[in-house]
């Protein structure tokens, strides 16, 4: 009687399926994959996009982003109703509405698979729903099964040929109860069974049916208005023309791990069944012999829990006895004396089986040709086997297999005492126990950590239906006349029979090996068969591949391990279910590698066919082996289903393409040191086209590790393969080759790419470039650029001049990508696109665009460190060489800057000016670059009117970068694409505006850059020199009198430091406010005279009269002293280089002191007034009027000015001398006035004099100015180029100015005065 169902519990029972469904990814995937197959032929034309909207529901599963969300659930749920009504789809949809909120619509849904395919969704989908839900009110349809089952069998004894159980225990009967009731049954019998089983499973889907209206109609009325009643159970069947239900066509088998509701991984488990050996003989009371072996141990691995249910490890079990053939060497049983104590003979059928030989009645009267006449049988009293099932009947319509839910995943034997653990799997108690004893945490199956080791309570509803089950099936056994009535069989089958059984139950390895050699024959001989089906049938039963794995483990003759690989390749290639067998234990799998990896080189196939993790392949450590696979040639191995060296490719191929960690790394790198890269690139030519696409693959990820190794493909790769399958290909695998064949195209020799872009455009089958436009319309966005920049760059083998749809096309498309915000990674791709097609590469394959901006910028020490890396400057032999390639190269920049500005009349200027708005500072790094190079070849074009269009898209970008970057390659570049306006009247005119700013930067790059003084000449519009363009303007002083006199002063980073002459040292700030005080200490304790600052800018040194020199460490915002050097004289013009010091003493010479606390004096015959040192060589200017240069190296003393001794009279003293550019300036005394000298530091020739009106005392110069301090507290200015006054700096006070410095940048002068004033002027 059917039970009445509210709508609260429909909802709750389904939603709360759906929303584990929905948390469970495993246990979804085998549901939507078990679904999908199932689909009829009309609908499997939908299958892409059915797929697709499964992605969009995983993709809404997956997000944390509410409206990504929204919009994948709205997009899915409108595929799947615009296609027919099927179970996927509405499976589909019930998981659509879960997750919006919808569950009633989501129950309607899910009702929808009960309904159009019951079936698949109370054995596959939801078991549990099923029985909670359907399964409580079809206590009649089970009733009626029964009832009919016993009037079938009501002719025969009530023994139990099944299961019988009780609420505590399932108890199997023995076989020989079995055979004895078999024995009874006659052909009419079996059939009616197998009739009522059919009939069975109808009702049931009939039923679901009928339940699913009422559990609609329940749901419709789901205020209680109406009063449902519970509809009749059906219980007949009609039968229309051509009714046939096969339930083989629904197998219960899965090939995913399950979840909490019920689906074990049992694919391939093993059944309860008699051996299919004949076992009817001729004479109605011949017998067949069954003895008990005690022990046998084949395998020589040790196993690993959860184990593979092998032949030879089961425990016993009381209730299934082992059932097999003898090995034919054991001797005929009717040979054996009679009184053998071994055995024994018995016709009662019901008695007890013993330990020794019992004798069972025969079935049958006839015999099989190819049989003995009696077939021995084992029976294993301490284990367990199933034996193999009836050979005739491949298709299993015995209908006898358990459920999969009834069987533990662990034991494969239906359960006695199930327990479910907290991750829903189920297993047998004493097999788990026995998992958890042996210190394992996790469920078996899923591999979940368990938070609770202690086992559950028996799960009794599971033993109920288990019994129930065992109350409603027959056993395993055909009836005699079932087996007759079959088709004859062939003597060869017989005799394959009569092997595997050797293979799964021969006590000596030799044997079974022999029976492998024997099976592989019968195999070779399959296309020459008409049985073809029955013997891969019988081949890929579960306990005959673990025979194999048996062999696997325990042969030591190579010739067995390969026939044998052979076999269970060739078996798992053509059926899944043997690869699930092989796979649903991990010592199996671990078995097939480690003789891989010992030098069983033709096992790769077979791991290949087995489809392992990437993560497997690493831990295995399997890569030398594969690599000595790829590296060997094809006739060394064994033929296979697919080649070893075809399969060891696939290998390798899926390890590069699975990700970027240092093992897969490790992997590409060990690929390119060895010779397996030439092997991969033979590998592009192969017959199988997917070996071309693997290796295309390998190659890509080889190239992106490694660039330098493109040359090696480049020079040894047949294309033409490679462009044939581009039209077969995926859009997966149509990019892979893009993007393979444009990296090809990166070396660092441009006329071998062009080679190479020729062999590409001419070489494929079909034209390539038509090819790649077709793809261009249909490719993802990210991946367009890569594919227009190719097919661009084939068409730039052709005068560019001439229209062109490809290059119209494929420059349409890039500048599309770069403006396309929305994805940085195609503005990304775009950008490197455009600036690879400038056609310079290094041998790494990255452009060298940039290096030869900056060498026309005057940055060519990068251009040089690079060549010299890349090693293309022009040696002897090679310069010949080298030119052509300049050229070629030249040529091909020209041709692409060219085809790229004058699309749409500089389109491509307004593109980039919106990438250098983007917020990603690698996009804008690369369309900063593009614009540069773009605009710069604007000068070399010849002219097409796009300066205005560059002008107005980016002028104002390259001033920004200009004033504001702070890496002086970008403000070098920038200053380069500046200087291509500066002959454009309205350019100049936009630039002149920001003529400060300008002028500024421009004065860093002035020494080096030709581009800097080109723009200076245009700026200074006529005026005689560039310091024309300087002026200098009073910022602030600062009062110091209190301390005495400023006797040095230095600039070092952001700070100004002032030495006085009350032995006080005073720090300013240097930047933004200047001269605001920041600290002042006071270590020396007479005069600061001399202040200097090391190259690194990390240490300052003050020299002082109080016979001490101190080191200070420079932090951020204070100076502190570290160091104090006694050097017993007073301290004058003191200079640091490494490890000494130089300074003039209070005598005569010029004292060197090392830090370690050694002295020299120099120069001893000279009164020295002031010092210079560079690189090394020390310059002195003396009191009468001399100049010295000596070199600290050797002791070598040169004379640049002779001096003049006088006895009478004033002395003409040298009182400031600087060194500058290769230049000596000096400032002495004379009877005529001061005079202002500049040397050649070389060879000490005179370059220029000139008289000044003032007598000088300190000097500092610039790029373009010098300074002299004056005595009359004045500072004159003169142009260093022209030696020309240009202006006079007034101190306002009529002092000496002592001492003077330039900031590093040149942007201002700070001077020091006799009356204790620091000044500071600003330089524009």
């Amino acid at each position: 009687m059917s039970t009445t169902t509210t709508a609260a519990d429909i909802l709750t029972q389904t939603t709360t399926f759906l929303t584990q469904t929905l948390s469970q990814p495993d246990n979804r995937r085998h549901i939507l994959t078990t679904l999908l197959s199932k689909l009829s032929p009309s609908i499997q034309l939908h299958i892409n996009q059915l797929n697709l909207a499964s992605e969009t529901l995983e993709n809404a599963i997956n997000t944390t982003n509410v409206a990504v969300k929204t919009s994948s659930l709205c997009l899915s749920e409108k595929l799947l109703l615009s296609y027919p009504q099927n179970p996927f789809s509405s499976f589909l949809l019930s998981l659509i509405y879960t997750l919006s909120k919808r569950h009633k619509d989501a129950c309607f849904m899910f009702l929808e698979v009960f309904e159009t395919d019951p079936f698949i969704a109370r054995s596959e989908v939801a078991p549990q729903v099923f029985e909670e839900m359907f399964l409580v009110n079809f206590v009649p349809v089970l009733e009626w099964y029964n009832e009919k089952r016993s009037r079938i069998l009501s002719g025969l004894n009530s023994g139990s040929c099944g299961y019988e159980s009780d609420e505590n225990s399932v108890v199997m009967d023995t076989v020989v109860s079995c055979m004895d009731l078999l024995s009874k049954m006659n052909g009419d019998q079996a059939l009616e069974l197998k009739e009522l089983e059919r009939e069975y499973e109808y009702v049931l889907d009939e039923n679901c049916r009928v339940f699913v209206e009422y559990f609609k109609e329940v749901l419709e009325n789901e205020d209680g208005d109406i009063v449902i009643v519970p509809p009749s159970i059906v219980l007949e069947v009609h039968k229309g023309e051509g009714y046939e239900y096969n339930r083989d066509e629904k197998s219960l088998l899965s090939t995913e791990f399950g979840s909490r509701n019920g689906r074990y991984n049992v694919n391939g488990h093993y059944h309860m069944f008699l051996e299919s050996t004949p076992i009817w003989t001729d004479e109605g009371q011949q017998s067949i012999e069954i003895q008990i072996s005690r022990n046998k141990t084949l395998s020589k691995f040790p196993s690993f829990f959860p184990e593979r249910v092998s032949p030879r490890v089961f425990t016993n079990q009381r209730s299934s006895s082992r059932l097999s053939r003898l090995s034919p060497n054991n001797k005929d049983p009717e040979s054996e004396p009679e009184d053998n104590s071994s055995s024994m003979s018995t016709s009662d059928s019901d008695a007890e089986p013993e330990e020794g030989n019992i004798e069972i009645p025969s079935l049958d009267s006839k015999q099989t040709q190819s049989q003995k006449h009696k077939q021995p049988i084992i029976i294993e009293s301490s284990s367990f086997d199933p034996l193999m099932e009836d050979y005739d009947n491949p298709i299993n319509e015995g209908k006898h297999t358990p459920p999969k839910d009834f069987v533990c995943p662990i034991t494969t034997h239906i359960f006695n005492d199930p327990v479910t653990l907290e991750t829903g799997q189920t297993y047998e108690r004493k097999a788990i126990q026995q998992w958890l004893e042996r210190g394992n945490s996790t469920c078996p199956i899923t591999r979940q950590k368990l938070h609770n080791t202690q086992l559950p309570k028996t799960n009794y509803v599971l033993k109920r239906l288990i019994a129930s089950w065992q109350e409603l099936t027959p056993q395993v056994i055909s009836s005699p006349e079932s087996v007759i009535s079959q088709a004859p069989i062939d003597g060869t089958l017989d005799e394959l029979k009569v092997e595997i059984t050797k293979l799964c139950t021969s006590e000596v390895l030799k044997e079974a090996e022999t029976a492998v050699f024997k099976i592989e024959r019968f195999w070779q001989e399959l296309p020459e068969s008409r049985m073809e089906l029955e013997i891969q049938t019988m081949l890929s039963q579960p306990h005959v591949i673990n025979g194999f794995i048996e062999i696997l483990f325990s042969s030591i003759d190579t010739r067995v391990l390969i026939a044998t690989v052979y076999l269970l390749s060739e078996l798992a290639s053509r059926d899944n279910n043997v690869t699930s067998t092989l796979t649903r234990v991990d010592s199996d799998m671990e078995c097939v590698i480690a003789l891989f990896k010992k030098g069983l080189f033709e096992a790769v196939v077979l791991i290949y066919l087995l489809k392992p993790s990437t993560v497997t392949l690493l831990q295995m450590e399997m890569t030398d082996s594969l690599l000595s696979v790829v590296s060997k040639k094809e006739e060394e191995f064994f033929k296979m289903c697919v080649k070893p060296k075809a399969a060891a490719v696939f290998l390798l191929g899926q390890i590069a393409i699975s990700g970027d960690d240092g093992a897969v790394f490790d992997v590409i790198r060990r690929i390119i040191s060895g010779m397996a890269i030439e092997c991969i690139i033979n590998s592009l030519e192969s017959e199988w086209i997917e070996e071309r696409f693997t290796a295309v693959s390998i190659l890509l990820r080889c190239i992106q590790e490694d660039g330098k190794c493109r040359n090696v493909i480049a020079d040894t790769a047949e294309l033409a393969p490679v462009l044939e399958i581009f039209v077969e290909a995926n859009d997966q695998d149509r990019f892979e080759i893009v993007q393979f064949l444009s990296e090809l195209v990166k070396l660092n020799r441009r006329t071998f790419n062009n080679q190479i872009l020729h062999i590409i455009k001419d070489e494929g089958t079909f034209s390539t470039m038509h090819t790649l436009l077709t793809y261009l319309q249909t490719a993802a966005t990210d991946q367009l650029p890569v594919v227009a920049g190719l097919l661009l760059q084939l068409d730039l083998l052709a005068e560019p001049r001439k229209m062109s749809i490809y290059r119209e096309e494929a420059i349409d498309t890039l500048i599309s990508c770069l403006k396309c915000s929305d994805s940085p990674a195609t503005q990304i791709a775009a950008a490197d696109t455009i600036l690879a097609l400038q056609g310079r590469f290094s041998s790494s394959g990255k452009p060298l665009v940039r290096t030869y901006l900056l060498k026309h910028a005057g940055l060519d020490k990068s251009y040089r460190s690079t060549m010299r890396k890349e090693q293309l400057a022009a040696i002897s032999g090679e310069v010949q060489e080298t030119m052509e390639e300049e050229k070629a190269a030249e040529e091909w920049e020209t041709k692409a800057a060219f085809v790229l500005v004058s699309h749409e009349f500089g389109l491509i200027f307004e593109a980039l000016s919106e990438g250098l708005k983007s917020r990603y500072a690698e996009i804008c790094s690369a369309c900063f670059v593009s614009a540069v190079w773009l605009v710069h070849m604007l000068t070399l074009l010849p002219d097409t009117g796009l300066q205005g269009a560059s002008r107005i898209c980016l002028l104002n970008h390259f001033l920004s970068i200009f004033k504001s970057a702070k890496d002086t390659e970008d403000k070098a570049l920038s200053m380069l694409a500046l200087s291509s306006f500066i002959h454009d009247p309205d350019g100049l005119r936009e630039i002149t505006t920001h003529m400060k700013d300008i002028l500024k930067g421009i004065r860093e790059f002035k020494k080096s850059s030709t581009v800097a003084f080109e723009m200076l000449k245009v700026f200074s519009e006529g005026n005689e020199s560039s310091a024309d363009l300087w002026n200098h303007k009073e910022l602030t002083q600062q009062d110091c009198s209190m301390n005495g006199e400023v006797l040095s002063i230095v600039c070092i980073k952001d700070k100004i430091l002032s030495g006085h002459s009350d032995g006080t040292i005073k720090v300013w700030t240097g930047k933004g406010s200047i001269l605001h005080p920041i600290q002042e200490v006071r270590e020396h304790s007479k005069a600061v005279t001399s202040l200097t600052v090391l190259q690194s800018g990390d240490t300052l040194y003050s020299g002082s009269h109080d016979k001490t020199v101190r080191g200070w460490s420079i932090n951020k915002e204070i100076i502190q002293c570290d160091q104090v050097y006694d050097v017993k004289d007073h301290v004058n013009n003191l200079l640091v280089a490494n490890s000494i010091s130089c300074f003039i003493p209070q005598g005569a010479g010029i004292k060197i002191h090392s830090w370690s606390g050694t002295s020299k004096l120099l120069n001893t015959s000279k009164y020295v007034k002031c010092l210079a040192l560079v690189h090394g060589r020390l310059y002195s200017g003396c009191q009468d009027n001399s100049i010295q240069e000596i070199d600290l190296a050797t002791g070598t003393l040169s004379s640049i000015q002779s001096g003049s001794r006088k006895l009478l009279g004033k002395s003409n003293p040298v009182h400031a001398l600087k060194v500058h550019d290769g230049l000596v300036y000096s400032a002495s005394s004379s009877i005529e006035g001061t005079v202002l000298k500049v040397w050649n530091a070389s060879n000490y020739n005179l370059v220029q004099s000139v008289t000044l009106a003032s007598e000088v005392r300190t000097m500092a110069i610039s790029s373009d100015m010098i300074y002299m301090g004056c005595k009359g507290g004045t500072v004159e200015v003169w142009c260093r180029k022209k030696l020309s006054r240009k202006e006079t700096l007034q101190t306002g006070t009529n002092c000496r100015v002592i001492c003077m410095a330039l900031d590093s940048n040149e942007d201002f002068l700070v001077v020091g005065t006799s009356d204790g004033r620091i000044q500071a002027w600003g330089v524009s």
